[in-house]
């Protein structure tokens, strides 16, 4: 699995693994070696993926933002892009709300996602909306059988999830 690195405090409640969080210096110090896959500058803070040493066969599932999915889609164009929306700014504004961001950065984030949803939908191979997560897992995993398919590779057993490499 892929842990994403941020230069952001940990949310109140937010486990410690969610991210590994580190301080600019450290962030950029990787950076600068040439530590990420993707990495970018999200309403003043850092967050970038390492980049993974994924098993033969195996899929890696980034979930990154506009920026990333820009770097990600430059390194390997065959990269399969899948765009998630919340249902409405209502939803979103709430669940970013349930995770503990501020009403200024729920304001801020709200901007920024209707701000980069044409650049997303341009980007993405699908779009999903994030109704029901149930459904959107299924919908998600129906692509991935699909990618896989379509490039002659096995589609996932029952039950098997894609992995490594998730990333928020």
């Amino acid at each position: 699995m892929s842990r994403s690195w941020t230069t952001r405090a940990r949310r109140p409640g937010e486990p410690a693994g969610a991210y590994t969080f580190v301080d600019r210096q450290q962030f950029e110090a990787f950076r600068d070696a040439g530590g990420f896959l993707e990495w970018a500058e999200i309403l003043g803070e850092l967050y970038g993926t390492p980049a993974p040493v994924a098993p033969p066969g195996s899929d890696v599932v980034l979930e990154i933002d506009i920026q990333g999915a820009r770097q990600v889609l430059e390194r390997h164009p065959d990269a399969l892009c899948v765009l998630l929306l919340a249902p409405s700014v209502e939803v979103q504004s709430e669940r970013l709300r349930l995770r503990g961001d501020s009403e200024d950065h729920v304001r801020r984030r709200v901007e920024l996602g209707r701000l980069e949803e044409p650049a997303g939908r341009a980007l993405a191979s699908r779009v999903i909306v994030n109704d029901d997560l149930e459904t959107t897992v299924d919908q998600l995993l129906a692509i991935i059988d699909d990618a896989r398919t379509r490039a002659g590779g096995a589609p996932r057993q029952s039950g098997e999830l894609p992995g490594p490499g998730s990333h928020s």
